[in-house]
């Protein structure tokens, strides 16, 4: 509970600084910095749980957080700077924009990435012994956060040379049409899976956590895929057929050969 509290003072603080500059997108970077200031002030809380484990998970949360900070850094374009999507609903809202902007672009986001951190209270706080489940956990998030590195640093390249009414399909991308937010909710499946490694076999304390993954694939699947999907098709020629050809997350072996 005090993690949250605090979570939620600072976004409000942050929602404050965004209606005095009439931005919303000053709101974007949190998103990153937030889990790993988590993840640290619990470890400090607990300083009997497994250090082997501790340092994996917060090696990798860091890790995490430091490729989305620079790659949102990369995308910036000053603090008068503006995502189309909170245009977007600007235009749709009217007057009601800050409300919804404090509920859906501020707090909103807050609430997922806080479920999605409840794993760590577990994990890191477990005394039982570092062992191969955790190997696996470590192995599984770190590829995630290889397949979102990989899908922005592709879809940047793809950018630099390419008309702004295009879209990529090759690459990891010609396998899946949102491979980093496939690995954004991999790596959230991640730190859930070390709550599996960090019970003990007939213990399933902590698995209640899962509703930040859930929560995280709600957000993705249903709300920013969807999002994105309708502006594509308005935008960008061909966008429905390669939907036709390639999945929205999940790979098949005939996507990629068509």
């Amino acid at each position: 509970m005090d993690v949250l509290v605090v979570d939620i003072a600072a976004t409000l603080a942050i929602f404050i600084f965004s209606l005095i500059i009439n931005k919303s997108s000053v709101y974007d970077p949190y998103w990153s910095v937030a889990p790993p200031v988590i993840a640290i002030f619990l470890v400090r809380q607990f300083p009997q749980g497994n250090q082997i484990r501790q340092f994996f998970i917060l090696a990798l949360v860091l890790f995490w957080s430091i490729r989305l900070t620079a790659n949102w850094y990369r995308g910036w374009q000053g603090i008068r700077h503006q995502d189309w999507r909170y245009t977007s609903i600007a235009q749709k809202t009217g007057n009601w924009y800050w409300p919804v902007s404090l509920l859906g672009i501020h707090l909103m986001p807050t609430i997922f990435v806080f479920l999605g951190c409840l794993p760590l209270w577990y994990s890191l706080s477990s005394t039982e012994i570092f062992g191969v489940y955790d190997i696996i956990a470590a192995m599984f998030t770190f590829t995630a956060i290889l397949t979102e590195w990989i899908a922005d640093e592709q879809l940047i390249r793809f950018r630099k040379g390419n008309m702004e009414n295009s879209f990529i399909r090759t690459g990891i991308w010609s396998y899946s049409r949102h491979p980093n937010y496939l690995g954004e909710i991999c790596f959230w499946g991640g730190l859930f899976l070390f709550v599996i490694s960090s019970n003990s076999l007939i213990s399933l304390t902590g698995y209640w956590t899962a509703i930040g993954l859930v929560s995280m694939i709600i957000l993705f699947k249903f709300i920013s895929i969807p999002l994105m999907e309708k502006r594509n098709i308005g935008s960008k020629t061909g966008y429905v057929e390669y939907i036709n050809q390639v999945p929205a997350l999940f790979p098949h072996f005939s996507a990629g050969k068509k």
